[in-house]
């Protein structure tokens, strides 16, 4: 099950929810969530492997898609926002560490 964590633009402060867990709505709707949550490009590339693997990336992908989606946000200058319980929480599913700022996290993961 997703679970769902607040995300605020450091430079804009704008918000938006972040995931992590289970994501039943990629399961059943398949790249049509990439497209919802504005990425295009990883919309078209979901809804062909889920074609070319008759349906079997969208049930393996399920398990993945909401922490891998969290991560590319936190990637371009997103951060974690909450009650410090919260963002402990989502810092131990998401594998990153919960003092970091986003550059620190773009900076590891092209490393």
């Amino acid at each position: 099950m997703a679970t769902k964590i607040m995300l605020t633009h450091e430079s804009s402060g704008l918000t938006k929810d972040g995931f992590y867990g289970f994501s039943w709505t990629f399961l059943f709707f398949s790249g049509f969530v990439s497209f919802f949550r504005g990425e295009v490009w990883y919309g078209v590339a979901h809804i062909l492997a889920s074609v070319v693997t008759a349906g079997i990336w969208q049930i393996i992908f399920s398990f993945f898609y909401n922490r891998r989606y969290t991560k590319r946000m936190l990637m371009s200058g997103w951060n974690l926002t909450g009650s410090e319980a919260e963002i402990l929480r989502a810092s131990m599913k998401l594998k990153i560490d919960p003092r970091r700022k986003a550059d620190s996290i773009s900076s590891e993961a092209q490393g």
